[in-house]
């Protein structure tokens, strides 16, 4: 049996599969604000799930950051109380077994490219377009993490200005930088840009719906913000040349993005022909915690 735990800013979410990734259970818990709590409730998850099915599982856990290399200890994690603490070690004690952890869009794009919409391609690029920007590469279905543990980070990118946006004041990231590519394609700077071009204020859903109605300003908001996620996915497509691109987040649920979005990747990408693949996440926002349960190898249980 695997185990995965989603640890998100509201919720902890766990799952059990089968060696072959048939679901057994699910269960959630909200979020506790205190570090020791979340190790306790990441525990009762594990413990429950395997006092119901009576089996032990392997653990792997999606989380917001990620481990640095340096001094082991959790690093840029939007759930703040985790940054600075040595969460692997920490819950492996908790826990009383070996614990694989990754970052959530990692685990993400591992989900995809084993059982979800990129299943048998060789190499895969995952994207989370949501409050932040994140993204994963794996590689014949093994994750790559980098010498760093920051592969497939391109949120922290600069973004690929044009020469009207170079005028603009500098956008800044919670990073210390200005202008990464987070702060130009969330979805709270898709709707900001459409505020700021028609002064309505609109989530990213309520623009994908007022577009699909045939209003113009949010089919142009879209058209300025499909240009953007081009320009930046296009260094990704020179760099790493992925078989198929997947989108997970909240605007990845944007249906429009998928018939913009290829032929600007050709405009942007160095070549002649672009034929990678721009999917969806079968999972939805389900595919985290499968991915956490993924860590381990096909053998483990």
């Amino acid at each position: 049996m695997r185990i995965g735990i989603d640890l998100g800013g509201t919720k902890i979410e766990a799952i059990a599969l089968t060696q072959e990734g048939a679901i057994l259970a699910r269960r959630r818990l909200p979020t506790p604000t205190d570090y020791g709590a979340i190790l306790k409730a990441i525990g009762e998850l594990v413990l429950g799930l395997e006092a119901e099915f009576g089996k032990k599982g392997s653990v792997g856990v999606a989380m917001p950051g990620s481990l640095s290399p340096k001094t082991g200890l959790m690093r840029n994690a939007n759930t703040v109380v985790l940054n600075g603490k040595p969460f692997d070690r920490d819950l492996e004690k908790f826990l009383r077994r070996p614990v694989r952890m990754e970052n959530d869009a990692n685990c993400l794009t591992l989900s995809e490219a084993i059982d979800g919409a990129a299943a048998g391609e060789h190499c895969v690029f995952g994207v989370i377009l949501g409050t932040g920007v994140g993204g994963g590469l794996v590689i014949d279905r093994k994750l790559v993490s980098g010498r760093n543990r920051i592969a497939g980070e391109w949120g922290h990118n600069p973004m690929p200005l044009s020469a009207a946006e170079r005028q603009n004041p500098p956008r800044p990231c919670f990073c210390g930088k200005t202008d990464c590519v987070e702060t130009h394609l969330s979805g709270g700077a898709l709707a900001e840009e459409h505020r700021q071009r028609t002064g309505e204020s609109a989530s990213a859903e309520a623009i994908a719906e007022a577009a699909a109605r045939g209003q113009a300003e949010a089919r142009r908001s879209l058209e300025i913000y499909a240009d953007r996620l081009a320009r930046a996915l296009g260094l990704v497509v020179n760099i790493v040349d992925p078989d198929a691109i997947v989108f997970g987040g909240g605007v990845s649920n944007v249906a429009q993005l998928y018939d913009l979005l290829p032929p600007l990747l050709g405009h942007y990408a160095f070549s002649d022909v672009v034929m990678t693949r721009v999917l969806k996440a079968m999972h939805g926002d389900s595919s985290g915690v499968r991915g956490a349960a993924w860590l381990w190898p096909e053998a483990a249980g």
